[in-house]
């Protein structure tokens, strides 16, 4: 296994990079770090723009979402949908601000035993919300989709950065464009943070593999005031950051100064927002308790998922947040995860790309939350892509063509309509 020291793959984004242009004739004014990434940008786009038009015209054939609480699932218009479930606290949050208050017990018998509160979300995407509806003078609403979409792209071409420089050009374009169709891409779009999360973690591997430790760790710290699976993303920069100290080659190469930054720096800001929560809730595991007594949302080591397994395999749906639809995805990709890790190892990808993939892939499957959403908790795991990307890059793009307006088209139905209104987001 190869670490982040000892990537010598070459820079997509560079002018001394590879000559493989995926556009082929097609040449347009660009700066010469730019135009590597048109090609992944456009492929992404125009996949989201048709799974997201298939979801609207679900939405209206159905006729179901205006019969819906505007809060869960439901509104005026079909784009109200994406701004549901999670993305309600969100804006809550960009309008109102916290108020982190000691927690309130609730009447017992029921399956929450406290209240919820709006500190359970972290304040990075709905300060961006807030930030970009003072600038420009759009509503929160707008604000928020703006957000999300442009994070979108910044992640895309993440995605694309890593992946080309591990698997070639034409892998990190594919990459970008898997990413369009993957199950849970749904939120990409919505008023949901992961958005933001990836695009950061992205550039934060990449950033890595580079060995500019720097920006690294200023990357973690902010990933960590994004949502508590950072923790993944801060352990994986620590942890190559210590294998580099730890040898005396890396550490004559690349010095001791960024890597001791990006290993104390990573994980501040996660630390900070959650003893800032626990400060003001007046215990400072208040953040966990919420989440375990507010969401039902914890660390179990897997008793949930392995419940949901055996449940669905005898064609039972007795267990808790029971979606039939969503949770046979959920199965299948579950299912699917071995074989993908098992592939990306086989790679031998940098450090960090391992760590962070392992870590997270535990989180997901260790935790208690809505099965359902299996596909949407490991979007942010992009290094699962690397393989499926580099297979695909052998094909021409005639087959390439067919196989993304497939799955462009199907992912309207699993990647949008079935999280969105068959289950919980």
């Amino acid at each position: 296994m190869s670490t982040a020291s000892s990537d010598t793959a070459t820079d997509p984004a560079v002018p001394d990079g590879p000559k493989e242009r995926s556009l082929g004739p097609l040449r347009l004014p660009l700066p010469d770090g730019v135009r590597p990434y048109l090609a992944p940008l456009l492929l992404y786009g125009v996949t989201k723009l048709v799974g997201l038009g298939v979801f609207a015209w679900l939405l209206e054939w159905a006729d179901e979402y205006q019969k819906k609480n505007p809060r869960f699932g439901g509104g005026a218009h079909w784009w109200d949908v994406l701004a549901t479930w999670d993305g309600w606290w969100y804006l809550q949050v960009a309008e109102k601000g916290y108020d982190p208050r000691p927690l309130e017990p609730l009447a017992p018998g029921g399956l929450f035993t406290v209240k919820q509160n709006s500190v359970a979300f972290f304040p990075l995407y709905p300060g961006l919300i807030r930030g970009v509806s003072e600038i420009t003078g759009l509503g929160l609403y707008g604000s928020g989709i703006l957000v999300s979409v442009v994070a979108s792209f910044v992640a895309a071409a993440g995605i694309y950065a890593v992946v080309a420089m591990l698997a070639g050009v034409r892998a990190g374009t594919i990459a970008a464009g898997l990413w369009a169709v993957v199950p849970g891409a749904g939120v990409e779009w919505a008023l949901y943070s992961e958005s933001v999360f990836v695009a950061i973690a992205s550039w934060c591997c990449y950033c890595v593999m580079k060995r500019r430790w720097v920006a690294a760790g200023l990357l973690a710290f902010v990933a960590g005031l994004n949502r508590p699976t950072s923790a993944a993303l801060i352990g994986a920069v620590g942890l190559a950051a210590i294998v580099t100290l730890a040898r005396r080659e890396s550490r004559r190469e690349h010095g001791v100064s960024g890597p001791l930054y990006a290993m104390f720096a990573a994980p501040l800001g996660l630390l900070t927002y959650v003893t800032w929560v626990g400060l003001g809730m007046g215990d400072l595991t208040a953040y966990f308790t919420l989440q375990r007594e507010g969401w039902a949302h914890y660390f179990d080591f897997g008793s949930y998922t392995l419940d949901v397994l055996a449940n669905t395999a005898v064609g039972r749906h007795d267990y808790l947040f029971a979606f039939s639809v969503p949770d046979l995805l959920g199965v299948q990709l579950v299912l699917a995860l071995p074989f993908l890790i098992a592939l990306m190892l086989r790679r031998k990808p940098p450090l960090v790309l391992v760590a962070y993939t392992l870590a997270s892939v535990i989180t997901v499957l260790g935790t208690q939350q809505m099965f359902g959403n299996t596909g949407r908790y490991l979007l942010p795991v992009f290094p699962l892509l690397l393989a499926p990307a580099a297979a695909m890059s052998r094909l021409k793009w005639p087959s390439l063509t067919v196989f993304f307006g497939t799955a462009a088209i199907a992912s309207g139905w699993y990647a949008h309509y079935v999280i969105f209104e068959l289950g919980i987001p």
